[in-house]
């Protein structure tokens, strides 16, 4: 049976765009306060930023990321030397502003009588600054402690330690096909896609090699709200029972 439900952070429980929009605009405010070279730059070119950097750092922690992510943005203006401060305003603009979304807390509150429940992220949306304090059983954070991020194998590893049960009584749920639904279902996980955006399922991933069947390759259930959440494990527990 199904004991434990781990949730991925951002955009599956956290409604983060908005969070690093603001962010970003607080970051500009202050760039165009400092100097009139920053004048021409646009909010736009600021959240090119990240994907101009992320390809060459994605295995580095977030933080980092976002670090050389505005590190660019500032060289537009000539306010590199400033990246600490702007750097603490856009995390505290970004913190302030992130926000569960509403089907968030009424599906926690419905999971919590049945089910162990667990935060597990590649970010750095800690729990405590995010509107969910005291939410999870145990919470578990990409480089801390040496953890790998997702989808390497040892963070699942660390999820069905943390989680104290054999991995198949523990569902993942997120919003990435790759690392909330492909990497938990090999690590013998079982698995929900939260697909928000209603985007269609990717095509052509493979089998892995050695296992009996496609694992990895579907969720356990797929829905475009946490509403829906409970009434689908609920089913899983009785597909589980019969298996």
């Amino acid at each position: 049976m199904l004991t434990t439900v781990v949730f991925d952070a951002d955009e599956t429980l956290l409604d983060l765009r908005p969070a690093v929009t603001g962010g970003l605009v607080a970051v500009l405010d202050e760039m165009r306060r400092r100097t009139t070279a920053a004048a021409g730059v646009t909010l736009d070119e600021l959240e090119s930023d990240w994907g101009a950097v992320f390809g060459e750092l994605t295995a580095a922690p977030v933080v980092e990321i976002r670090r050389a992510a505005l590190a660019r943005s500032l060289a537009r203006a000539g306010l590199v030397n400033h990246l600490d401060e702007i750097a603490d305003l856009f995390f505290t603009r970004r913190f302030a502003l992130t926000r569960p979304f509403p089907d968030v807390r009424p599906a926690l509150a419905t999971l919590r009588d049945r089910y162990t429940l667990g935060f597990a992220t590649n970010g750095n949306s800690r729990a405590e600054r995010c509107g969910l304090a005291d939410e999870f059983a145990f919470e578990l954070y990409a480089h801390e402690n040496g953890l790998p991020k997702k989808p390497a194998p040892e963070f699942y590893a660390a999820v069905v330690a943390a989680a104290g049960v054999p991995a198949g009584q523990i569902v993942y749920v997120g919003d990435s096909w790759e690392h909330d639904v492909v990497a938990p279902r090999r690590a013998g996980l079982r698995s929900v896609w939260l697909n928000r955006l209603g985007l269609p399922r990717p095509l052509g991933l493979p089998r892995p090699l050695g296992l009996p069947r496609p694992l990895g390759c579907t969720p356990d259930a797929e829905m475009s709200s946490l509403v829906d959440l409970p009434a689908a494990l609920a089913t899983l527990r009785v597909d589980a029972v019969g298996v």
